[in-house]
């Protein structure tokens, strides 16, 4: 492990130390799990009583709460995100050889840059362009003409279908499938005819893709994915979709052909998207939320129904299927009240 001293942690990542420079830790843990080397944090509240128990090595915490910790500790304004700094130090991801593995089929016309690792039972089609330091985890497919940026990593089993870029330093979880044919059909009087599905899917840089996440390729033009975007798993993202600049997606949200998410949007899991509408830039929209209409202006958008009892659900469905008739006897009532005055 790489042991590192706070003293340096501190000069790093901006903090303010409190406590022993020369003090080093090599993980990271939860507070009531650390022990002695590791280093922990406090972004939520719920959480606060357990600072005065911890035996991490050194915390990460704000100001008004060093008070709860006699140990060592960096202050910080935003503890999560200065705790996500420091754990990619200590746990920084796995270094591989250049190499590619003997059961790897590589095409000729390949291009493959310096530092490349081809994992096992991996198939790497004509025209590729792999940059350097690119990873390509065990049973990945990266079909024709696919471009791949610097230090972007496959995991096992991803699937890059023809003609897709994706840009440096990305990541693509496993079994996920990124082109694979958008969902364009026409009616016939014989039955469905496939509308071909001639654009493709440009991803920028740091963008992370989650396992078993699909990008469907363009009809026409591309669907496009810009520059810091998280997507989390089982993501589904329609033709021609525009996502802008560091939008995150949770599990399960659907977003449906055509439509354009703005820049730093938050959708929960489980939302969805009509196609053909718009999200503005900062809109935050809650979980299992479904939008079918253009949003202009930033903000929190919710519409979803938590669980609750079983019979009062039914109770509030059955007044809910009587307002139809009850507002019909409002407006008579009020009709009537019209008429004799």
């Amino acid at each position: 492990m790489l042991a590192v001293s706070l003293g340096e942690l501190a000069a790093q990542f901006g903090c303010e130390l409190k406590g022993d420079p020369a003090a080093t830790v090599d993980r990271v843990a939860t507070l009531s799990d650390a022990t002695a080397g590791s280093i922990s944090f406090l972004a939520n509240q719920v959480y606060r009583s357990v600072l005065a128990t911890t035996r991490a090595t050194a915390v990460i915490v704000r100001r008004d709460d060093a008070t709860e910790f006699a140990g060592n500790a960096l202050l910080t304004d935003d503890p999560y995100l200065c705790y996500a700094r420091i754990a990619a130090v200590l746990h920084p991801l796995p270094a591989y050889p250049e190499a590619v593995h003997a059961s790897a089929i590589v095409d000729d016309s390949a291009v493959i840059g310096a530092g490349t690792h081809i994992g096992p039972n991996t198939c790497i089609a004509a025209n590729c362009v792999l940059g350097e330091r690119v990873y390509v985890g065990a049973g990945c497919v990266v079909e024709a003409g696919v471009h791949l940026g610097d230090d972007t990593r496959l995991l096992p089993n991803s699937t890059i279908m023809h003609g897709v870029q994706i840009g440096a330093r990305c990541i693509v979880h496993p079994g996920a499938v990124i082109g694979a044919d958008g969902f364009g059909n026409a009616m016939s009087r014989d039955g469905w005819v496939k509308v071909p599905q001639v654009g493709s899917v440009v991803i920028g840089d740091d963008v992370e893709i989650g396992a078993n996440t699909t990008i469907d390729r363009g009809s026409i033009e591309n669907t496009v994915i810009a520059d810091g975007v998280r997507l989390d798993n089982q993501i589904q993202i329609g033709h021609n979709v525009r996502i802008g600049e560091h939008t995150a997606l949770a599990a399960m949200v659907g977003i449906a052909g055509s439509s354009v998410i703005g820049k730093r949007c938050m959708l929960a899991g489980m939302a969805g998207l009509v196609g053909h509408i718009t999200l503005c830039d900062d809109v935050v929209i809650g979980g299992a939320t479904m939008v079918t209409k253009d949003i202009t202006s930033p903000g929190v958008y919710v519409a979803s129904f938590p669980a609750e009892p079983d019979g009062d659900w039914k109770r509030q469905v059955a007044r809910f299927r009587r307002l139809g008739e009850l507002t019909k006897r409002v407006r008579q009532l009020e009709k009537g009240k019209s008429d004799n005055e």
